[in-house]
């Protein structure tokens, strides 16, 4: 496995994540995820949150450059192409991220907006992951 394309997979999930809850569409993710600006936010509050959050897209890009390897051997998939690669993220996502984080939704009573929001962002950072773990060996 090639640890600077899982480095490398892990930032564009996280920079991503920042995207998505940020820039692109943040004013929707706080209506979702009833959140309300104090306008007291720090980004050094979060610090130790986005070092834990890069340490889990590591382990999961870690998880998916496996998948991938494995995967590559499989008559099934034969040569990985950037399109092979994103699905088998997506095929990750679901079988196991859309399952265990709809428990929220099922128990938890969350919001099925605000995880159907957050299943969006996580499908399109495993398949970006997946893309790139796959173009770049």
């Amino acid at each position: 496995m090639n640890i600077l394309a899982i480095l490398i997979a892990a930032l564009a999930c996280f920079v991503l994540g920042f995207l998505f809850h940020g820039p692109l569409f943040g004013k929707l993710w706080m209506k979702l995820a009833n959140v309300t600006p104090t306008g007291n936010e720090k980004l050094s509050d979060m610090t130790g949150q986005m070092v834990w959050n890069y340490v889990v897209n590591v382990l999961m890009a870690f998880v998916l450059a496996g998948a991938r390897w494995i995967a590559a051997s499989s008559p099934l998939i034969g040569g990985l192409t950037w399109y092979k690669g994103a699905i088998i993220g997506a095929w990750l996502w679901l079988g196991f991220i859309a399952p265990s984080s709809s428990i929220e939704v099922i128990w938890m009573k969350r919001s099925f907006k605000l995880w159907l929001f957050e299943a969006v962002a996580s499908l399109i950072c495993t398949g970006v992951m997946g893309i790139i773990l796959a173009v770049w060996r």
